[in-house]
């Protein structure tokens, strides 16, 4: 029996994906659920399980473009499986280095007068290149340049003084990075984006969590992080200022009494943006679970596209990488995002005097369409004054309550 096997749908609204790699060969015998191809879609990369056991048919080449429900490869049911691994045997070992002794060799172009001769459809497109004809290395006869070879020219990058290595590598743009660039590229042209800036001194939370990481991580088995007080701080401001947590639909505003906090990670892939689902009902060791099952899913590749759909409010932390201070960019289709940025240990005034204090500044870049410029500082200025004030504002008082010790 032959099985045709399609491109299920990897989530609502996605119609088509791209064949990232194939992890099997043409011909190959597949065990039912072993992973036989990676796909990318708009969202995510995903893989894609053999149905069934049998010899595969691969129908589709990687990087290629397929459509929700196309068939892709087939499996041979009936086949059996085989035995050891097939080698080639020594008969058809002396065949094949007999037809490597019969193959022809290259043959050496030789300079002629026509070697670099640009023909006329070659020379004008050499000319609007700015590229000279005797640089190109020509593929007509007598190495005359052609029409294919002045498109396929590339523009000098320069005279090399210093013998230094001068190649260049090409690879394609997986789906979800395209489709990453273009949402990137479509928030700067279709909103009003603009971004404030503030800092906070984080002393609060480093002696928090200097007197009670070791005590939290034995009896929750995770880290108390920054992500737990930052993701808390960003719930109570949403809730002081609602409008940062709405979005624009058409005409409308859509505001939500929940809070989905999209929080960015790297993974192998790229950026990935997965949800933590009503953080607003979380506490320190909720966040932090949370945070550390998103991440590792994400680093390992078994992020869904369910696990990063539908966040109302972003929160990115370039500080991990040692960014000292950006303008992020919004998550569509959400109005506003907070950066995180590194901690860096700078003279402040306290008390009318110069001290030293781990600072970190943070940044919300937000749609003025809905989000005022006061409601964009007050929010802001919240989530500084729960940072900088953790213990009542974020904990009512009561630290071994709040962190569940």
């Amino acid at each position: 029996m032959i099985l045709e096997m399609k491109v299920p749908s990897p989530g609502e609204s996605i119609t088509e994906v791209e064949i990232a790699e194939w992890l099997v060969q043409d011909g190959d015998y597949v065990e039912k659920d072993q992973a036989i191809a990676e796909v990318d879609s708009d969202k995510a990369t995903l893989e894609l399980p053999a149905e069934e056991s049998g010899i595969i048919t691969l129908k589709a080449e990687e990087g290629d473009a397929v459509a929700v429900g196309q068939v892709v490869c087939l499996i041979d049911t009936s086949a059996a499986k085989p035995s050891g691994s097939s080698k080639p045997t020594t008969e058809s070992k002396k065949e094949e280095v007999k037809e490597e002794k019969k193959a022809p060799q290259p043959v050496q172009a030789k300079e002629t007068y026509a070697s670099g001769t640009a023909s006329p459809a070659a020379k004008k497109i050499l000319a609007e290149k700015g590229i000279e004809a005797g640089t190109v290395s020509g593929t007509g006869k007598d190495g005359r340049v052609t029409k294919d070879d002045a498109v396929k020219a590339v523009p000098s990058m320069g005279t090399n003084t210093t013998g230094g290595k001068r190649g260049e590598s090409r690879k394609k743009l997986s789906m979800l990075r395209r489709k990453v660039a273009e949402r990137l590229v479509s928030v700067k042209n279709e909103t009003a984006m603009l971004t404030t800036f503030n800092e906070v001194d984080m002393s609060p939370i480093f002696e928090l969590r200097k007197q009670y990481k070791e005590d939290f991580k034995s009896k929750h088995n995770v880290g108390l992080g920054f992500m737990s007080f930052f993701t808390l701080a960003v719930v109570r401001a949403l809730e002081l200022y609602p409008s940062v947590n709405s979005m624009i639909d058409g005409k409308e505003m859509i505001s939500y009494d929940f809070s989905d906090i999209s929080i960015a990670v790297s993974g192998p892939k790229g950026l990935m943006v997965p949800v933590i689902r009503n953080a607003e009902n979380l506490t320190f060791r909720g966040v932090e679970a949370e945070v550390k099952r998103l991440a590792i899913r994400a680093r390992e590749g078994e992020i869904t596209v369910d696990e990063m759909t539908g966040g109302t409010f972003t929160i990115t932390n370039g500080g991990v990488f040692g960014s000292m201070l950006s303008t992020p960019i919004i998550n569509p289709p959400q109005s506003a995002i907070l950066g995180m940025h590194n901690i860096v240990e700078r003279p402040v005034v306290k008390n009318g005097e110069i001290v030293v204090a781990p600072i970190m500044y943070v940044a919300l870049s937000y749609d003025h369409r809905i989000i005022d410029g006061k409601e964009s500082v007050g929010f802001l200025v919240a989530v500084k004054e729960a940072l900088e004030n953790p213990t009542e504002l974020l904990m009512n008082n009561n630290v071994t309550k709040a962190l569940e010790l």
